[in-house]
């Protein structure tokens, strides 16, 4: 069966190289306190997670975003010598606290400390446990990973972030093997879909998983460092995957398009075009791959652009470029 044409483009083609990754992708609220943060207002990231509630998926995208800041420690310590009650300002500091870690800048157990300590202090918010799943994809075991991911889902089944983070870990085991189409973390994001609602956004896991397994068998040599060069995203199981996401997303945007227009679809929706677009594009299917450039405009993501070690920006322009010519 011929797939059904891309929905037409929302608006003129965005041409103008994008100026980089902006981890609030085009969530302008969050854009608008990363801004105030940046100038020492910590007061600007204290309402917008008030004002939050109990958006689990949108309250992991901003506390994290937030969490990464260059100066994000310094006032999520601020807000809490303020506020030592406050389970906002707890969740902050976690967030802020696995960034450190990250970076070399904090003891992976302090910052665990700090997990807990959030998690305790808010036993229904699945963000701590976000934070610390984080944290062990980079300092953990496998089980730490696994306790981490079921204490997310426990709160919240479908939370967006914390798929991702397991399909990225999952795709870390056996690493210089051969690809295997029975690899546990296309298993993992097979599942995961199945069993999501049909709105979920989940249902594009699988692509992700396919390039979070092609980052690492890059990494190991076993295929090339350009993922366009590369025949992972040929085979039959992938080509299923990616139709099985593309599909969604045209029935998704059909049936949410006044959302997006008004910023109000899901917060890393973008995270999803982004890995839909690579994926389209790398399977040489370009026409399809304009119609989710033109969706997702200058909101560039570091994954999976960046994958194995390449400028995301850079990689962003060039496909993007290509597939607007070539339609």
């Amino acid at each position: 069966m011929t797939p059904p044409p891309p929905p037409p483009p929302l608006g003129r083609a965005r041409r103008k190289a994008p100026a980089g990754v902006r981890p609030a992708l085009d969530d302008a609220e969050l854009a608008a306190s990363l801004d105030a943060l940046a100038q020492g207002r910590w007061t600007a990231a204290r309402a917008l997670l008030a004002a939050t509630g109990t958006d689990w998926d949108r309250r992991g995208h901003r506390l994290l975003v937030l969490g990464a800041a260059k100066t994000g420690a310094v006032w999520a310590r601020e807000w809490q010598l303020a506020e030592p009650d406050s389970p906002d300002a707890a969740a902050f500091v976690a967030a802020a606290a696995a960034h450190r870690v990250l970076r070399g800048k904090e003891s992976a157990e302090a910052a665990r400390e700090s997990c807990l300590t959030a998690a305790r202090m808010a036993p229904a918010d699945p963000t701590p446990w976000l934070a610390l799943l984080l944290l062990a994809r980079a300092t953990g075991t496998p089980d730490a990973r696994e306790h981490a991911f079921d204490q997310v889902r426990a709160r919240h089944p479908g939370h967006h972030h914390a798929h991702h983070l397991m399909a990225a870990c999952l795709a870390e085991h056996q690493p210089d093997d051969a690809d295997d189409p029975l690899h546990q973390v296309y298993d993992f994001a097979a599942w995961a879909a199945e069993q999501a609602p049909a709105d979920s956004p989940l249902a594009v896991l699988p692509v992700v998983a396919h390039a979070e397994r092609y980052r690492v068998l890059a990494a190991a040599g076993l295929e090339p460092a350009d993922p366009a060069a590369s025949g992972h995203w040929a085979t039959r199981r992938a080509r299923q995957a990616m139709k099985a996401a593309f599909d969604w997303w045209l029935e998704h945007e059909a049936t949410h398009q006044g959302s997006a227009e008004r910023g109000t679809g899901h917060p890393r929706g973008m995270v999803d075009l982004n890995f839909l677009a690579h994926a389209k594009y790398c399977e040489g299917r370009l026409a399809e791959a304009a119609a989710l450039f033109h969706r997702i405009g200058p909101h560039v993501t570091a994954e999976p652009w960046g994958y194995p070690d390449r400028d995301p920006a850079r990689a962003f322009r060039a496909a993007r470029d290509l597939a607007l010519r070539a339609t």
